[in-house]
């Protein structure tokens, strides 16, 4: 006799006693497990398979399609499943690169010979269908790394593997189609319920559908502007002749990294002068609202256009949202109980308001002062008196949301979104999400100036994330000017600064996988060293060495 304690997204569920040995997949049989949508399955702290046989012991993980893990697995599935219907339909002389996320998908582009047109799209989704409806199975194969190497060149993707230093490494196989995935990948096409495949051109969008219920709701609403500074973004990785991290690498071993340093981050500066300049030109403009997810560099971002704005003649002075929020007791609470700082009405919308009406007339402001260890406001004030050609910078959560300042007629404030919108890839499949890199900055931030584990700090992330779905995301098409704060360098240089804290992420943390996944991420990147990254970049907020105080 032996027992089983079953797990449901890393969340204790109950013991089930075994007289006989027994594989996951019997025990998932039970009808209380087929409603949840399983789509993995960890055995003692390691991915396995259904088919995995169980005689002693032991702790089974069951993470369902619709947990946040869960959920990424199901999209990188749906992806597998694309590539492996585009290069059966399309064969000869064709790319498919799987770009950035777009929306609630992720955007690709074909390179070939023949325009990808709508028909070919519609080929490929009915091919995808054929495949997800035949229930094939995805199988993960261990194999050593120079097989690898020589089975992904014949690809001309041989050199994704040059900086490893593992013997062996994990490739997915579907019948004659393998690739090669940083995540774990679902052990059956019919996982993927439900997707849509867009044709915008000249790509392809893979809508997947909504997180909780598995569906795909509503039109798609394609999100002009965030498109068009992706866009920009490749013009810039062009500019520095780097598209994808092996490229990267070789800048490093070539010498040519330091100046590519220099022309991102000019590039950086010329773009914060653009929006300096047009917002300068706009006389009646007195505030300017900055906001834009966790971790993208909004603080040093404020600092910098500042500067640019005094250049112009301008006397740009910052507040900060935070100092507005509520006292604890009338602060929201989510359905869970825990106080939701992320609501717009934790905010004092009606003392914001008056002080913005104040520094439009030219009064004098009594700034407030929050203090987040006691959830109050403090008694003392700060004076804040409108000098000419005052402007003001406020950056915080909602700065997007016209709610946050009704009083502030629309020709006097501009909105401007700062997001770390990452368009370098692994490899030609695997894109690196735009939430890494700043899941990576927050981590260093928070251990380096507030103390914390990457395990805390993992911990929270999805209730972060939960926080920019419903008050960031849907306002960004709002913006009237977009700021792309990452650096395609950065992960290099973040590289020395996280893994240790990765590697204290112990088996037993729920966290432990996504762990896991970040570091076999940085494993492909060289580490660069922080001498090279200027002390006015936007980095230095999260390693630290800044010229600007924060």
């Amino acid at each position: 006799m032996f027992k089983v304690e079953i797990k449901i997204n890393h969340k204790y569920y109950k013991k089930i006693a075994y007289s006989k040995p027994i594989t996951i997949g019997e025990i998932i049989k039970e009808k209380e497990f087929k409603e949840k949508g399983i789509i993995a399955y960890v055995l003692n702290c390691d991915y396995t398979t259904s088919k995995e046989l169980i005689k002693t012991d032991a702790e089974v993980d069951l993470i369902t399609s619709n947990s946040s893990e869960g959920f990424r697995i199901y999209q990188d599935t749906a992806i597998f499943v694309m590539m492996k219907a585009f290069y059966r339909l399309f064969p000869a002389k064709t790319k498919f690169i799987v770009e950035h996320s777009i929306g609630n998908g992720v955007y690709g582009e074909i390179f070939g010979k023949d325009i990808f047109t709508a028909e070919k799209v519609k080929e490929l989704k009915h091919e995808m269908l054929e495949i997800i409806n035949r229930k094939l199975p995805i199988e993960k194969i261990n194999i050593s790394l120079s097989e690898a190497e020589n089975i992904f060149s014949k690809k001309g993707n041989g050199e994704i593997f040059s900086h490893l230093s593992y013997h062996k490494i994990d490739i997915f196989k579907c019948e004659e189609y393998d690739d090669y995935f940083l995540r774990q990948l679902a052990e059956n096409t019919s996982a993927i319920r439900n997707f849509d495949l867009l044709y915008h051109s000249p790509g392809i969008i893979l809508r997947f559908p909504d997180k909780d219920s598995l569906q795909i709701k509503g039109e798609f609403q394609f999100p002009r502007k965030l498109f068009a500074t992706h866009q920009e973004h490749d013009k810039w990785l062009k500019i520095i002749r780097v598209h994808n991290v092996s490229a990267l690498n070789k800048a490093k071993d070539t010498y040519r990294l330091a100046d590519m340093i220099q022309v991102e981050e000019a590039l950086h500066e010329k773009k914060i002068v653009f929006i300096a300049d047009e917002i300068s030109r706009q006389k009646d403009v007195k505030v300017i609202l900055i906001a834009g997810p966790s971790s993208s560099g909004k603080t040093t971002y404020a600092k910098r256009l500042s500067i640019h704005l005094r250049v112009n003649g301008l006397n740009p002075q910052i507040i900060q949202l935070d100092d507005y929020f509520l006292p604890r007791y009338l602060t929201p609470k989510k359905e869970s109980g825990e106080f939701d700082f992320e609501s717009l009405q934790a905010i004092d919308l009606q003392l914001l308001n008056d002080n913005l009406q104040d520094f439009l007339a030219g009064k004098e402001i009594d700034l407030p002062k929050f203090n987040f260890l006691t959830g109050e406001r403090e008694n003392i004030y700060r004076k804040l008196t409108p000098k000419k050609d005052a402007v003001l910078i406020l950056e915080g959560i909602h700065g997007l949301n016209d709610k946050l300042t009704e009083s502030v007629p629309f020709n006097q404030k501009v909105k401007i979104y700062v997001s770390a919108l990452n368009n370098l890839n692994i490899d030609a499949h695997n894109r690196i999400p735009t939430t890494d890199s700043r899941k990576i900055r927050r981590i260093i931030r928070d251990h380096k100036f507030r103390g914390y584990s990457a395990e805390q700090t993992l911990d929270r992330w999805d209730s972060i994330a939960e926080g920019e779905d419903k008050n960031i995301f849907p306002f960004q098409e709002n913006s009237d000017f977009m700021f792309n704060s990452t650096l395609t360098y950065e992960l290099g240089v973040l590289k020395k600064h996280i893994m240790p804290l990765l590697q204290n992420v112990t088996c037993y943390c729920p966290q432990f996988q996504e762990a896991k996944r970040l570091i076999k991420l940085l494993d492909h990147i060289s580490t660069i060293h922080d001498e090279l990254v200027p002390s006015h970049s936007i980095l230095r907020e999260f390693i630290g060495g800044s010229l600007f105080n924060y």
